[in-house]
């Protein structure tokens, strides 16, 4: 991470051992803040569960899909090392209520590592407020993309996937969309992805079903800059993957890539009009 005394500049990146950071000149920022799977080596020894299970709950490959913005972020780490979006206070969890009732850590992980993983989420939220500081001074108002995916399968590789009626193949987070402002953004959005296909047939595009409040750093992002940032956080179904064996469909990605491309393109012209 460059120093936060520095300016950042206007093109290039930098990666740490935490994540990657790409930056562009444009007003898109496109983050994968669940794709990472590592976690830091004097973390490892006190793991209660198997790398199968902890990748069943990451997001792998979304991180491809932030191709599509000007400004790409993708998070190295795994969600449990430091869960980005949550508050610091549940940013790291021993208790298994808050995460799908899985025992993650063994009982006597010590303080200094869950400290770790706290100072990981602060470093997080200091790198993004001075980004999108410097995002709205160079373009007045920006779009953020916020990638995720979620499981479909859970009661198992055999068993029936979840109905389709409360899993929509993209579902689009907009609980902090300022409608009046940006509504029409949102639909123009939906509308594209809705028109271009994923492995041969349209995908069914909702919003806010399965997670009608959201996530923290959406509602963090509106809580700091209102509505100078419109976010849209596409959570896709895990049908581009199997959940269990971890195969990845990849021309099923190309097509997300591409639709979400084609969808950041059909809105690109509402921002970045204050330079």
């Amino acid at each position: 991470m460059r120093n936060p005394d520095n300016p950042l500049p206007r093109s290039g990146g930098w990666a740490c051992e935490d994540w990657d950071l790409v930056l562009g000149d444009g007003p898109v920022i496109a983050t994968a803040i669940h794709d990472g799977h590592a976690v830091r080596e004097s973390l490892q020894p006190w793991l209660a569960i198997d790398e199968d299970e902890r990748r069943r709950e990451e997001d792998p490959l979304t991180g491809l899909l932030t191709v599509v913005g000007d400004v790409r972020f993708q998070a190295r780490a795994s969600r449990f090392q430091a869960d980005l979006n949550r508050p610091r206070e549940k940013a790291f969890s021993t208790d298994p209520a808050d995460t799908w009732g899985l025992r993650v850590w063994r009982d006597d992980l010590p303080d200094a590592e869950r400290e770790r993983s706290l100072a990981e989420h602060d470093r997080f939220y200091a790198l993004m407020r001075e980004l999108i500081d410097a995002l709205l001074d160079r373009w007045g108002t920006l779009l953020l993309i916020d990638i995720h995916s979620y499981n479909h399968r859970r009661d198992g590789a055999d068993a029936d996937p979840a109905p389709p009626r409360g899993n929509p193949d993209i579902e689009l987070g907009v609980t902090t969309l300022d409608p009046r402002r940006w509504g029409r953004v949102a639909t123009r959005f939906a509308d594209t992805l809705r028109a271009n296909p994923i492995a041969g047939r349209t995908p069914d595009v909702r919003e806010n079903v399965r997670f009608p409040t959201g996530g923290y750093f959406p509602e963090w992002v509106y809580a700091t800059w209102g509505e100078r940032v419109c976010t849209i956080s596409p959570e896709y179904k895990k049908t581009y993957m199997d959940e269990w064996t971890a195969q990845a469909d990849i021309a099923a990605i190309e097509d997300m890539r591409d639709s979400l491309r084609n969808a950041v393109d059909a809105v690109r012209g509402e921002f970045g009009t204050c330079r």
